[in-house]
């Protein structure tokens, strides 16, 4: 139950004034270019106009809210420092998200966990909060400038602005058809006075996104800060569990499963020797992401257990300790395995982005594993706790070390080693991509293919002109490089 006063007065006016001011820079920002350093400025403004709202308000739950913050902006950094597109398309609701539960995070109160289920119901709360306090102020706006109108009148123009809001579309439609569908008739159109032909249809869009912006921001700040009458009921019984006979019979026979499965990855793949007329690239092909998957289907048995198994005492406890143990000793053997194989896949076949974030993410399993068995022994430990920060940090390192260079610096290696290299995909990479290739140019400028990509490329580093709003490190030092090269 949530109880929200809402009052209109000079502050609200002016806090107002000031979301749109931060609508036009998000505008700006991610309507106007490729987004560059322009997220970085935005999150700037952003939390400048936060701390503004909420100066002199007691923040909970500050040290984490410090390392959820440091991520958001090292991500926003990202589209400045580095120049990869597939993160750029994750933050696109990444960072929103982070910000969202950044916000939620500082301004709930001290007592609430947020490392519960419960939390997530409490987030959506806030924002169906921020939208009514949005419906709110805009009945109350409506009812300020009533005041002195008759209400007849006022009546008759309300609804003649609701039948133009609705017959705005559908005109745009009827007048697009009938024009393909009449010369004539466009003609006749263009007749219509210079000042309509003004309504141009991309700043109208553009309003309304700045509108939009002014009442998400403006709502949800208002809403957070106002007070409020917060009842949650915690609820810490837990209604399923699993029964330990159960749960031990099931682990004894999927433990007998991998011991077998580990010896032979002892047998054939530790030990250097293979049989069967199988390579080591195809061996590693063949196997790497169905050992992946079950991986995550042992992490996902392991969490299931140490949440739901119903609390054994004695040996059975115990014995359930030493599988659980024993199924995430197997789980390193597998990730030890599958780390190898994709090793050697990338030996023989070069360095992708999906190959070394796969590999990264062995080694992030690998962190949560160790935790895991650590948990098993010491049940008080929190998993969601630990999961999600080490999450968070993972995420955020990977789009801070710039994942690309490590991709281009193996390639140029491996290049070095065994004379193998992939220009097209370096190519299909960002300007990380292009740095390489201008680095492998000076090696060995006669590499097929290579001098005629360089060409384009500088091309259109000589042509091309970059916003403020798309400006970015790695962008500006590859078209450098590429108008300083010379090449004909």
């Amino acid at each position: 139950m949530i109880i929200l006063e809402l009052k209109i007065g000079k502050s609200e006016w002016i806090f107002l004034f000031l979301c749109m001011v931060l609508g036009i820079v998000a505008e700006e920002a991610f309507f106007r270019a490729e987004i560059g350093i322009s997220y970085l400025v935005f999150i700037t403004a952003f939390y400048g106009l936060f701390f503004y709202r909420y100066r002199g308000f007691s923040f909970a739950h500050q040290r984490f809210g410090y390392l959820v913050l440091i991520c958001i902006w090292l991500l926003a950094a990202g589209y400045f420092i580095n120049d990869n597109s597939y993160f750029f398309a994750l933050n696109i609701l990444v960072i929103p998200g982070l910000v969202f539960f950044h916000l939620i995070l500082i301004t709930s109160q001290k007592n609430i966990r947020w490392n519960k289920s419960a939390f997530i119901t409490y987030m959506l709360s806030k924002l169906w909060l921020a939208i009514k306090y949005n419906f709110q102020f805009l009945s109350q706006l409506g009812t300020y400038f009533k005041q002195g109108v008759d209400e007849s009148k006022f009546l008759v123009w309300k609804k003649v602005l609701i039948g133009i809001l609705i017959s705005v579309p559908v005109l745009f439609v009827v007048l697009g058809l009938l024009i393909s569908a009449d010369s004539q008739f466009e003609r006749m159109l263009g007749g219509i006075p210079q000042w309509f032909q003004m309504l141009d249809g991309e700043v109208i869009f553009r309003i309304m996104i700045v509108l939009f912006y002014t009442f998400v921001f403006f709502g949800l700040m208002q809403a957070l800060i106002k007070k409020q009458i917060n009842v949650i009921i915690h609820d810490d019984k837990q209604k399923f569990t699993l029964d330990g006979i159960i749960t031990l019979t099931f682990l004894v026979l999927i433990n007998v499963v991998y011991v077998l499965f580990t010896i032979v990855q002892f047998k054939y793949f530790f030990s250097g020797t293979l049989q069967g007329d199988f390579t080591y690239a195809e061996y590693a092909r063949k196997g790497f992401f169905e050992l992946l998957f079950v991986t995550l289907i042992n992490l996902t048995i392991t969490i299931l257990v140490l949440t739901y198994e119903s609390k054994s005492t004695g040996y059975i406890k115990r014995i359930i300790q030493s599988q659980l143990t024993i199924l995430v000793i197997s789980s390193g053997v597998l990730l030890s395995s599958a780390f190898m194989r994709l090793s050697m896949y990338e030996e023989a076949y070069g360095f992708t982005f999906i190959r070394v974030m796969a590999h990264s993410f062995m080694i992030f399993l690998v962190v949560i594993f160790m935790y895991t068995l650590v948990k098993i022994w010491m049940e008080k430990l929190s998993l969601f706790h630990f999961y999600f920060i080490s999450a968070l940090l993972y995420y955020t390192l990977m789009n801070v070390i710039n994942v690309e260079q490590i991709i281009v610096t193996n390639n140029l290696e491996r290049y070095e080693q065994n004379g193998k290299v992939d220009i097209h995909y370096l190519n299909s990479l960002s300007h990380t991509g292009v740095l390489g290739l201008i680095d492998l140019y000076k090696v060995t400028p006669e590499l097929p293919g290579l001098k005629d990509i360089l060409i384009e490329r500088k091309n259109e580093a000589n042509i091309s002109h970059i916003s403020w709003q798309s400006y970015n490190l790695k962008r500006i030092q590859a078209n450098d490089e590429l108008r300083k090269l010379q090449i004909q």
